[in-house]
């Protein structure tokens, strides 16, 4: 298994568990779509769904962790970075992800593991409502969203070592993005002619790419 073959499989993990977790939407708006109908409607309010909703929205949370690394989403300051050659982007962000990402993931993996250890041991249930849900499968959402984010990173970090070596960034699995709905909506458009729809198309790209500017290498769609 060659290194740009490994990236792509760890890739491809993360890409599968995020998009599998977003699922969870659907759960978290049924609840709250029933919570509201027997709020407001039938005033019958239900206590332990609002335990549910946040176990939904924090697994979904912490399972989008590998899956945002993976396609560059985090949020960052790249006013500067964007600007500089590939090369010192990877030294820059192998030496973040070696002081500061590694130390704190592994941190997250390992306190994470004891905290649902103990909630499994002693059967935690929640305490915010009465008779509240129990929380130990949710607690054990935290370790194992630690290791993905854990896997993911250690890929990120193989991918700098690589640039470091040829000045370019290896290829990464590319999902679909907001530019690519637009785009796709503007395909369609029966009140755009061609020519101006192409343009605009193109220019949409034109600044997603600017806004990304990471030297991504070629993409490669899933």
């Amino acid at each position: 298994m060659n290194v740009q073959h490994f990236l792509l499989r760890v890739d491809a993990v993360s890409v599968w568990v995020g998009k599998a977790s977003a699922w969870l939407i659907i759960g978290l708006m049924t609840l709250v779509c029933v919570e509201v109908f027997k709020r407001y409607i039938l005033n019958m309010p239900t206590a332990w769904i609002f335990d549910a909703s946040n176990m939904f929205y924090g697994t979904l949370f912490m399972l989008a962790g590998a899956y945002a690394l993976a396609q560059n989403a985090h949020v960052r300051g790249d006013f500067v970075y964007s600007s500089l050659r590939p090369r010192i982007q990877a030294g820059l962000d192998l030496v973040l992800y070696v002081l500061f990402f590694l130390p704190g993931v592994a941190a997250l993996v390992y306190a994470g593991y004891d905290y649902a250890a103990l909630s499994w041991r002693i059967g935690e249930h929640s305490t915010v409502t009465a008779e509240g849900p129990p929380i130990y499968y949710f607690k054990t959402v935290i370790p194992v969203a630690g290791a993905l984010v854990m896997l993911q990173g250690l890929a990120e970090i193989l991918r700098c070592i690589v640039c470091l070596r040829t000045g370019e960034w290896p290829a990464r699995l590319k999902d679909v993005e907001e530019i690519d709905v637009v785009a796709e909506q503007l395909a369609q458009s029966e009140h755009v002619d061609a020519k101006t729809r192409e343009a605009a198309i193109e220019r949409a790209h034109d600044l997603d790419r600017a806004a990304r500017q990471r030297g991504m290498g070629g993409d490669i769609e899933t």
